[in-house]
């Protein structure tokens, strides 16, 4: 443990959304108790509206645009590695490490826990590298001059082990703090007015994690009885998932892509949330809506909605495996939709006739 907190910190924690949101917590964690401590954030930038407005000053004085950390610093380490040798590659990783040694970060603390995150955490130039002493990729502990314990089961609680370990002293638990993107909430506001929004979301990280997006339809068809506004949130590349789930809503169902800021303004706004392991789950657990969360082979334990109202529904016949499989999980497709809509409307309160 440290003797006192750093004035400055560096946070490496690249990808993907899920993870950016748990680390948050414990970034806020920090913030609550050393409101002072300059904090910067390396990320990708794909996930950048996590933590900025799109548009704004990328450092400054912390505000509403940026209410979390005091400078975000977009690495797009898959961009890079996609063109390795081209000099434009090159000047932008100049220009990237550039921008983080001239904030001359006391501590960078790599959350992530891969050889590329514990690499850009090591040249971030500051005077102390830590990271977790078993991280998901072995090799990157040798990268950190202070490997730390991280106990817990959830991983939130391990992140909070962490931030711990840097202010070195306890840190009451926090909820992550998101920007507000007026432009955003306006579109949000405009789509939807005061309509009882519930959101479903078919999509996941790999297809072993997707309960059927038929099924997901016809959740939305039996919630819509109740006065409910069901939306189907999907991103890039699950067109086909939304298609086949408003096709089973019987028309019920809206189907909208949103860009991170407008997700985060439908999920202020949504009365519930119906998903697997995936990021707005827990986007959604983070801002304090009920989840109905659905999963097969990844552990709730582990990776479920973590601190808010839910019901995690996941079958005996599921074994835990983190594995990038595209074979159906045989657990998931054991929980049936009237399973699904009766959790639903417990977390409700609905009565159904």
């Amino acid at each position: 443990m440290r003797g006192d907190p750093p004035h400055s910190l560096l946070i490496v924690r690249l990808g993907a959304m899920g993870d950016v949101i748990h680390t948050m917590a414990a970034v806020a964690a920090l913030r609550a108790v050393f409101p002072d401590t300059k904090i910067g954030w390396a990320i990708e930038e794909r996930w950048a509206e996590l933590l900025h407005v799109k548009g704004a000053a990328w450092s400054g004085k912390r505000s509403t645009a940026q209410p979390l950390v005091d400078s975000v610093h977009v690495v797009n380490t898959k961009q890079w590695r996609k063109s390795p040798f081209f000099v434009e590659t090159t000047r932008q990783i100049k220009k990237t490490f550039a921008g983080i040694r001239a904030q001359k970060y006391e501590v960078a603390a790599d959350f992530q826990g891969a050889i590329k995150s514990a690499l850009i955490a090591r040249f971030a130039g500051a005077g102390e590298t830590v990271g977790m002493a078993a991280p998901r990729e072995f090799p990157a502990k040798s990268l950190y001059k202070r490997p730390i314990a991280t106990p817990g089961t959830h991983i939130v609680e391990q992140y909070h082990s962490l931030a711990e370990a840097i202010a070195g002293t306890a840190l009451p638990a926090a909820a992550p703090i998101f920007p507000c993107d007026e432009e955003a909430e306006a579109v949000i506001a405009k789509r939807f007015g005061s309509s009882k929004v519930i959101i479903l979301n078919p999509g996941a990280g790999w297809a072993a994690k997707q309960w059927p997006a038929e099924r997901y339809g016809k959740v939305a068809k039996a919630l819509s009885r109740d006065g409910l506004t069901p939306v189907i949130n999907f991103g890039p590349g699950e067109d086909e998932l939304a298609r086949r789930a408003a096709a089973a809503s019987g028309g019920t169902a809206v189907t909208m892509p949103c860009s991170l800021s407008e997700l985060i303004a439908l999920t202020r706004r949504a009365g519930l949330f119906i998903g697997g392991d995936t990021g707005p789950l827990h986007l959604a657990a983070a801002m304090k809506v009920p989840v109905v969360a659905l999963f097969g082979p990844t552990d709730p334990a582990r990776n479920g909605p973590y601190r808010t109202k839910s019901v995690v529904l996941r079958n005996s016949v599921s074994r835990t495996s983190l594995s990038h499989t595209s074979d159906l999980d045989p657990g998931l497709l054991q929980i049936t939709t009237d399973e699904v809509v009766r959790a639903a409307r417990q977390l409700l309160e609905v009565r159904h006739v």
